[in-house]
């Protein structure tokens, strides 16, 4: 029998990440000892409350049934995260919507709102489910690209007239991923007037809220005046619990919004596993003060890679957030040779920058998902990689 996959599946090819671990695995099989930095799965395990409180509520069989959608306990514990940590108040049952994680809803998103032939703005480089999701809808993307120059932020005037009229959603994502960048209120109150003027769908991803450096402020979209009238906020407790495999997040803001996804996701899913939604709650409305001994180790991992690159002769700006850094690669390469070059030669897997858009080339981005001794030792063979290749 002949498979065939749709003319939309057609159009996808296979994964960067897979293509990567595939190489990985050829260089561990010759020998080759390999520093993972490409997956952004947090190796920092979830706090120990959150792991008992798991167990206990699995050990109850009554747990086991459908949950079908978020419990009330748990929309209140989203309402109470979002007024201490962003002073952002929410009506819980109309204002917040469970997820099986944020790129669930990023990906069912754009079915529930995208009728073919609609217009998407996408950020270039942006995280690859935000183009896959329009994609898969039929929609047309149109992408914003995102410059060091601009500071990582899109330029909308920029946006031909004839591309607005025709859009129903746009993607913004502060701090980002790949682009680790921060936006400010002006930038958000400039969105917000654009969305307004043009009746567009505001989409910001803020999975990465609170791996925020250097006390630079976290600013939740929805806290600016005017956000819940044009936007929406996915939010995740992967990063910001470790509790990556869990796969349970949210989306805030826009009550019509919400209620056309959860719509959709009515017919899809039948709800989080009862004992993670127990676990996420008490995660929420926890004493928070974990958080911050977190950053304070995300910071160090940060500074022990970029202080090791920089011995070597390569000079990275120091990132403002995320578990990511996005540098800029040495002149003479392009960004998949030196991704590929670095797993075979120094044993170091980066993920090459235009795998996140077409901006993206001239760019790796690197998680900081390994200790920092650990970290110190792959920019030790970046750096040896280097002075042997091109003399850095």
């Amino acid at each position: 029998m002949n498979m065939t996959p749709s003319e939309k599946v057609g159009r996808f090819t296979t994964g960067i990440f897979s293509e990567l671990a595939t190489r990985k695995q050829d260089a561990m099989k010759r020998g080759l000892d390999v520093i993972d930095l490409s997956v952004g799965s947090p190796d920092l395990p979830p706090p120990e409350f959150v792991i008992d409180t798991l167990v206990k509520y699995a050990q109850d069989t009554s747990s086991y049934g459908y949950t079908l959608k978020g419990t009330p306990e748990f929309h209140k514990a989203v309402r109470h995260f979002y007024q201490q940590r962003y002073g952002v108040e929410l009506d819980e049952e109309k204002e917040v919507l469970q997820l099986m994680g944020s790129q669930d809803g990023l990906a069912h998103l754009a079915m529930a709102m995208i009728n073919p032939g609609d217009h998407v703005l996408v950020p270039d480089p942006g995280y690859p489910i935000y183009e896959a999701s329009v994609e898969l809808a039929g929609g047309i993307i149109h992408p914003m690209p995102l410059t060091a120059e601009n500071r990582f932020l899109p330029q909308l005037n920029r946006i031909p007239d004839e591309i607005v009229k025709k859009t129903k959603m746009m993607i913004i994502s502060y701090p980002g991923n790949p682009v680790t960048a921060l936006a400010d209120e002006a930038f958000f109150l400039e969105v917000i007037a654009f969305a307004k003027k043009n009746e567009i769908l505001v989409v910001h991803d803020f999975a990465y809220s609170e791996l925020i450096f250097d006390n630079h402020p976290q600013i939740s979209f929805m806290s600016i005046p005017g956000a819940k009238e044009v936007g929406i906020e996915f939010n995740s407790l992967s990063k910001t619990f470790n509790m990556a495999g869990c796969r349970i997040g949210y989306v805030v803001g826009n009550r019509d919004a919400l209620n056309i996804l959860g719509t959709l996701k009515s017919h899809i899913d039948y709800g989080v596993f009862y004992p993670i939604q127990k676990a996420a709650e008490m995660a929420l409305t926890s004493n928070l003060s974990l958080l911050s001994d977190q950053v304070k180790e995300y910071e160090s991992r940060r500074d022990a890679l970029i202080s090791g690159l920089a011995k070597g002769g390569w000079h990275v700006p120091k990132t403002a957030a995320t578990m990511f850094i996005w540098a800029q690669i040495p002149a003479g390469w392009n960004s998949r040779d030196f991704s590929y070059a670095l797993i075979e030669k120094a044993g170091v897997t980066v993920v090459p920058g235009d795998a996140f858009g077409k901006q993206g080339e001239g760019y790796v981005r690197m998680a900081l998902v390994q200790p920092a001794e650990r970290l110190t030792e792959a920019a030790e063979r970046i750096r040896v990689f280097l002075e042997e290749k091109i003399g850095v």
